[in-house]
């Protein structure tokens, strides 16, 4: 027997932690609170977050105080009005702060729906000031509404976590807090994963590619994914030293925002590059195409207006060593439609609640046979592609993504504990424990202990079966499946 699941349509829009109607965190109302604060012609301090230890964690002891003469934003936001503090290491959600607030002449329209959705407009330090703010992140399938109070961590008046280059701007150091409050403490923020960030960013659709074994398209995938409401984020090589700083100017295992993508010519031969900005606001690429490359005096005068010669930590660089210095690429989107240079093509998505129960559903790996079919089991058909949706040789002939998230119910996110997990993809097939006996997979997902693991592939049209185990039998915890395809596609 399959386990119960509960299937959500990404579409019910209304429905409590849909976009439009986010779970109001820990039940605070922003509304109730901000009229309570005003009636009573007082601050407001949010006791579910209070100004002490409890919610720094164990990096200090500095007391929290309210800024003065402070801005929420000063002429918008940007991706340079910040830079990461060295109390912590936190450069994955800083680098996410970079794609999501990515705006320049040629991308002004790129994340405007998703910013408006992450940090609601109106919030100001002004009109009726009340010192309650608040942002909405997608959290394991629910949209949610946190409310936070202005009091922020400072030592000798200064920020001692993110900071503002305007030092009266302070939409950076609100939104980070009210991420540090749904992760349980500013502490809980230390060391992370940028897709983790970027998809409580977005809701949507992540993919990762290693980029040791890039495709030869994947910088048309990146140019495509540049033009359309697309967060982009890479993680380099870690060293012998935690965020050493290498010869050239990569710092090691750390996270960097992917800003844009460009194709120059350069002595008459086309070279493809990548726009590439570290959360420290500094310490910059120094090699080809960085900004005092003398390659740069090979191109046109056209090619050269993408070339900034600030100290911003941004950078250019060629694709061929954007592939050799860093690790791996992270997109994510609100839908994978730019995938397909066809505007046809259209890609369809459906959402599935569900858990490994110990001695009924969690039945392990496959190297576990006698409980391995006792594992939630998901039959998908796929049906046969239209005309204007089959792949070209610039787009992969990927047809569906699947996302499998551990689904986590304690607050604290460094108390959480990781399963190894993983999937398995089968043709045909059905509920038994004799069917698995000779049968391979066709894909499958290698267990790994992280919060979500992705497969992007291709299968040709017809039934599957897809499987979803932690890597040992017996371990409990609940799950989110998230299946993407371009065809035509019934889940069961």
């Amino acid at each position: 027997m399959p386990p119960p699941h509960v299937h959500h349509d990404r579409t019910t829009e209304h429905n409590e932690g849909s976009p439009t109607n986010p779970v109001r965190f820990l039940g605070q109302d922003y509304q109730k609170l901000l009229q309570k604060s005003l009636r009573r012609n007082e601050l407001y301090t949010d006791e579910l977050f209070p100004p002490n230890s409890s919610s720094i964690g164990t990096l200090n002891k500095e007391e929290l105080v309210s800024p003065g003469k402070p801005f929420f934003t000063v002429d918008g936001m940007s991706r340079f009005d910040y830079e990461q503090g060295s109390k912590l290491g936190n450069c994955w959600f800083l680098a996410s702060i970079g794609a999501l607030t990515l705006k320049d002449k040629e991308t002004s329209f790129m994340t405007k729906d998703i910013i408006n959705q992450v940090i609601p407009a109106g919030q100001t330090f002004s009109n009726n000031y009340s010192g309650i703010f608040h942002f909405r992140f997608w959290r394991f399938g629910k949209w949610i509404d946190v409310v936070i109070d202005d009091l922020l961590p400072t030592n000798d008046d200064k920020l001692i976590f993110v900071g503002s280059k305007t030092s009266n701007e302070f939409w950076p150091a609100l939104l980070e807090k009210a991420y540090a409050k749904v992760c349980g403490s500013y502490a809980d923020l230390d060391g992370g994963f940028m897709s983790e960030a970027l998809m409580d960013f977005t809701g949507g659709v992540h993919m990762e590619f290693v980029l040791n074994e890039a495709p030869a398209y994947l910088w048309d995938i990146m140019d495509r994914a540049a033009k359309s409401q697309t967060l982009m984020g890479c993680a380099s090589y870690h060293g012998e030293t935690r965020e050493a700083v290498s010869s050239n100017g990569i710092v090691g295992g750390h996270a960097y925002t992917v800003t844009g993508v460009s194709k120059v010519m350069s002595e008459g031969n086309p070279v493809h590059l990548v726009r590439v900005l570290n959360p420290w606001g500094n310490t910059e690429w120094k090699g080809d195409w960085s900004d005092e490359s003398a390659l740069w005096n090979t191109v046109s005068k056209e090619d050269l207006k993408c070339r900034e010669k600030l100290e911003n930590g941004e950078f250019w660089m060629s694709m061929k060593d954007f592939t050799r210095n860093f690790e791996s690429l992270d997109i994510c989107c609100l839908c994978p439609d730019f995938l397909d240079r066809s505007s046809g093509c259209h890609w369809k998505s459906q959402l599935n609640f569900g858990q490994w129960i110990a001695g009924t559903t969690a039945g392990g790996s496959m190297d576990n046979m006698e409980t391995f079919w006792k594992n939630p089991q998901f039959r998908v058909r796929i049906e046969e592609l239209s005309e204007d949706c089959r792949p070209t040789h610039e787009e992969g002939a990927e047809n569906i993504l699947v996302s499998l998230m551990q689904n986590h119910e304690k607050r604290n996110r460094s108390s959480q504990n990781n399963f190894m997990i993983g999937f398995y993809v089968f043709k045909s097939g059905k509920f038994s424990a004799e069917f698995f006996n000779d049968k391979r997979p066709v894909e499958m997902k290698s267990f790994q202990n992280l919060r979500e693991v992705m497969g992007f592939f291709w299968l040709e049209p017809g039934e599957y079966l897809i499987v979803l185990c932690t890597e040992k039998p017996g371990e409990t915890a609940s799950f989110i499946l998230s299946i993407f395809s371009k065809h035509e596609t019934h889940f069961e």
